[in-house]
């Protein structure tokens, strides 16, 4: 069954590059298929492009380190660690920043990956904007990353 799938994708390739037939645009996402396959808009070279994008993985990896042609995410939300850190600490991430120190400060801002020599500077202007990331009670963890990060662009 591996034959089959691999002389297929091998058998697909090999027609795409061969002979295009127009598809108007390209639908491949990122990796290293996209890279491979980059200028050709047949349709055949689109399905291979995808095949080698999600087959191998690298499509994973291109969209977490930010290379194969991929973007990394930009916003804190799509940041995994930060994101489940933050719903799990919710109430003692409240209290350190209303203290402007704390254990909990200090890891948002590892993860962050606000250097030592900042991080005071990050302690105070969140511990200043705290009604501003923490605006209700029943404020959600999504809410208050997208307030830090306003935060953060505003200061």
């Amino acid at each position: 069954m591996k034959r089959v799938f691999v002389s297929a994708v091998v058998v697909c390739c090999a027609l795409a590059l061969a002979g295009e037939s127009y598809a108007g645009r390209n639908n491949t996402g990122c990796g290293i298929g996209t890279i491979i396959f980059e200028g050709k808009e047949g349709l055949l070279s689109q399905v291979c492009a995808a095949t080698f994008n999600g087959s191998f993985g690298n499509q994973t990896f291109g969209i977490t380190s930010g290379t194969l042609e991929c973007e990394q995410a930009t916003t804190f939300v799509a940041h995994e660690k930060l994101n489940k850190f933050v719903g799990e600490n919710m109430d003692n991430l409240a209290m350190d920043i209303s203290k402007g120190e704390g254990e909990y400060l200090t890891t948002l801002a590892v993860l962050l990956d606000v250097p030592v020599e900042e991080r005071a500077g990050l302690y105070g202007l969140l511990q200043a904007n705290f009604s501003n990331i923490y605006t209700t009670e029943d404020v959600t963890h999504i809410d208050v990353l997208n307030n830090i990060e306003r935060v953060l662009s505003a200061g």
